[in-house]
């Protein structure tokens, strides 16, 4: 598929919906909006609520989860206000769920391949270093509001040769959002994706943040044809705190990623990687993220959530 339709299929994902680990910060939230507390590996959904939240929120307990990662870039430039924190925490308990994680990619340019990602994907490239700190200290924030302890975005194609140049400028960005996670009380998670899991230790050890972690993107690490997921909880499993459940196959045009599929039909062995996460204490939730849009994307994610429980439930038991 071409460059434009993976930007398209990639827009039409955070129009709508689907993960994290760890527990709520009660403390930070009012009484009426705690959260009840989750099962280890619970499944949930990743949603994009800008549009219509409470429909969101609705569709998010109607499909039968018990919590949400919120992709909330919709918000940039001026959305993340009082107002909106305390819409967020009012539907939150109407509806019962607890919500994992934020996350902010932005704000552009994006573009989703490998000839233009490397210069507009994350906080490697320096012409948009600034402005995506400045996004994720306003989701930080904003987080603390509703009471959600963690944030995770892509930080990029991180320099597999720590000499690069780009390199000093990446690991004190990230460690400028880091702390000011940490100020508020939350973890700071990269997602898998644009490096292989040895940089991305790399980074962990240089940046050298207690609150440093990992959101693991199952099918991100064949898309863009740096590792099996499986493999990669090998390196970075105890620091994973996220998981986003989604399924794909490895890149064959070297300018396009690879193409993600549903859940089952790709390359993720989910049963070995829940295993292995298992036993290396995971808890926290397994958010369903299906890259298709409309009737389909909600049809696709009833099936995948049947998968992923029907494994879970074995791997669990």
């Amino acid at each position: 598929m071409g460059s434009s339709e993976m930007q398209r299929r990639k827009m039409d994902r955070r129009e709508f919906i689907g993960l994290a680990s760890g527990a709520i910060l009660t403390s930070t939230l009012p009484a009426a909006a705690a959260p009840p507390p989750l099962k280890p590996m619970d499944v949930g959904l990743l949603i994009a609520p800008f549009s219509a939240p409470e429909e969101h929120f609705r569709r998010v307990q109607q499909m039968g989860f018990s919590n949400c990662f919120l992709s909330l870039d919709g918000y940039l430039g001026g959305g993340f206000t009082p107002a909106v924190a305390s819409q967020f925490r009012d539907l939150l308990a109407k509806y019962n769920l607890t919500a994992t994680t934020v996350e902010v990619v932005g704000p552009k340019p994006l573009i989703w391949d490998f000839t233009h990602g490397p210069s507009t994907i994350g906080l490697v490239p320096p012409e948009t270093r600034a402005a995506r700190i400045d996004a994720l200290r306003q989701v930080s924030d904003f987080a603390k509001q509703i009471g959600v302890p963690q944030v995770q975005t892509h930080c990029g194609f991180m320099p597999e040769d720590p000499a690069d140049p780009k390199y000093p400028g990446t690991v004190e960005a990230i460690r400028t959002v880091a702390q000011h996670c940490h100020d508020n009380g939350q973890y700071f998670l990269m997602e898998t994706g644009q490096e292989t899991p040895t940089t991305m230790s790399r980074m962990l050890r240089d940046v050298a943040m207690p609150n440093l972690a990992v959101g693991l993107d199952t099918a991100n690490l064949i898309l863009y044809g740096k590792a099996n997921p499986v493999d990669a909880v090998d390196i970075l499993g105890p620091h994973i705190r996220s998981i986003h459940a989604k399924d794909g196959r490895w890149p064959t045009n070297p300018s396009e990623l690879g193409e993600e599929v549903l859940i089952g039909q790709g390359l993720v062995d989910f049963r070995q990687v829940f295993s292995k996460l298992h036993r290396l204490g995971y808890t926290g939730a397994v958010t369903i993220e299906r890259e298709t849009s409309g009737p389909q994307q909600i049809e696709d994610v009833r099936q995948e959530k049947i998968y992923l429980e029907k494994i879970l439930r074995d791997v669990l038991a």
